[in-house]
């Protein structure tokens, strides 16, 4: 029985909006990871297949297919092909699954699935600078509910969806400050003791530096100093831009085969996809799908929440995950135990292979089975994958 496993992932350090990488085109910025998967795994550049890209702001710099000039920059052989995909925040996930698909298949042997997302470059809102993508059927079908703007262009605004979320599950702001204190706090010890190590590739900047570590992560913040923050969304609203994942820049790229192909061509797995679903919910609160693709994502592997190891919910939102706990009765202790996208940043298109990177790399370095990722995306959606430890 054919399967699809994962032999190799890397992700370059996620830079601050303004920070270390706002100097590097994110096409170089790919290709600096494909580089990096290549010569960390051994593949052969020219026996892949496909590279699948994640991107959410396909405008600019990150326009006309990404991933094919990730290829053409990394010096890749001119015969491998890319395609760049939109799933919003979940794109390199949506890209793994779709590579897992692919050599589950039969169609290819040897799949690159990534992202990247060059957040202070291409700003996040650049593609709809040219037009709508809401129509009017859209707005009739949504008219009158609480949280749309229906004098906007973009009448679903995730950072009101937060609010919603936080006001139907009761969070308070303390609660939401606590939750982001704890992922500044986790992500610092993990990177004190090395833990990221393994699986970042530093890049060499233009002044002869080399970018090596996340720079995201306030060791510095408290709980008075997230009490000090504003709320945007809502005057009387819990959510702030403490309680929020950051505006960041970074890559992430994963190399995707089956066992036998990895087997003949002396390649070490190390964890099988065991189940990769995609779910929808309400897309004006539109941070919730989580919840219904993880119990998707479970059913099918028939699997129960406490079989999983490890959980990696995205902090888009640090309501986000606490409404995913208290849906699921997951663990708590067992969730972005080395910090989330409050504290290490969230560079959209490259989030679900970074995610995967780091969340492997814990389940190796504490012998777990399985692992759950899933995150909010953009209209209500959600991926979410279930990996075997191999």
């Amino acid at each position: 029985m054919s399967d699809a496993v994962i032999v190799g992932a890397v992700r370059t350090p996620v830079g601050r909006r303004k920070g270390s990488l706002a100097g590097v085109h994110p096409v170089d910025l790919s290709a600096h990871v494909l580089r990096a998967l290549a010569e960390r795994t051994g593949i052969e550049p020219g026996q892949v297949d496909d590279v699948v890209w994640g991107c959410v702001s396909q405008v600019g710099e990150q326009s006309w297919n990404v991933a094919r000039n990730a290829v053409l920059a990394a010096g890749w052989p001119e015969s491998v092909p890319g395609t760049t995909v939109d799933r919003q925040c979940g794109s390199s996930q949506q890209a793994l699954h779709f590579a897992a698909a692919t050599v589950l298949s039969g169609q290819a042997d040897l799949v690159v699935a990534g992202g990247v997302e060059s957040m202070t470059r291409v700003p996040m809102g650049s593609s709809v600078a040219g037009g709508v993508p809401f129509s009017g059927q859209i707005l009739e079908r949504y008219r009158g509910v609480e949280g749309v703007a229906q004098d906007s262009p973009l009448p679903f605004n995730q950072g009101v969806g937060a609010e919603l979320i936080a006001e139907r599950w009761r969070f308070s702001r303390t609660q939401l400050d606590e939750f982001a204190l704890a992922s500044h706090e986790k992500a610092a010890a993990a990177q004190d003791a090395g833990a990221f190590d393994p699986e970042l590739a530093p890049v060499a900047l233009a002044d002869g530096g080399k970018f090596a570590a996340d720079e995201g992560i306030r060791r510095e913040t408290s709980l008075a100093k997230l009490g000090e923050l504003t709320t945007p969304f809502r005057a009387d609203g819990v959510v702030t831009a403490g309680s929020a994942s950051q505006i960041s820049d970074g890559a992430a790229a994963l190399a995707v085969t089956t066992s036998e192909w990895a087997s003949r061509h002396g390649l070490r797995p190390l964890a099988r996809v065991h189940t990769a679903v995609v779910a929808a919910d309400d897309p004006v609160a539109m941070l919730t799908a989580p919840i219904p693709a993880t119990a998707k994502a479970l059913r099918r592997a028939g699997l129960g929440i406490e079989e999983i190891g490890v959980y990696e919910v995205n902090e888009a939102f640090a309501p986000v995950p606490l409404a995913w706990l208290a849906e699921t009765e997951a663990d708590p202790e067992r969730l972005n135990p080395r910090g989330g996208a409050i504290a290490l940043g969230h560079p959209l298109g490259a989030s679900g292979a970074r995610i995967m990177t780091t969340m492997l790399q814990h389940m190796r370095d504490n012998g777990i089975r399985y692992g759950l990722q899933t995150m909010c995306e953009g209209g209500g959606m959600a991926n979410a994958t279930i990996v075997e430890l191999l």
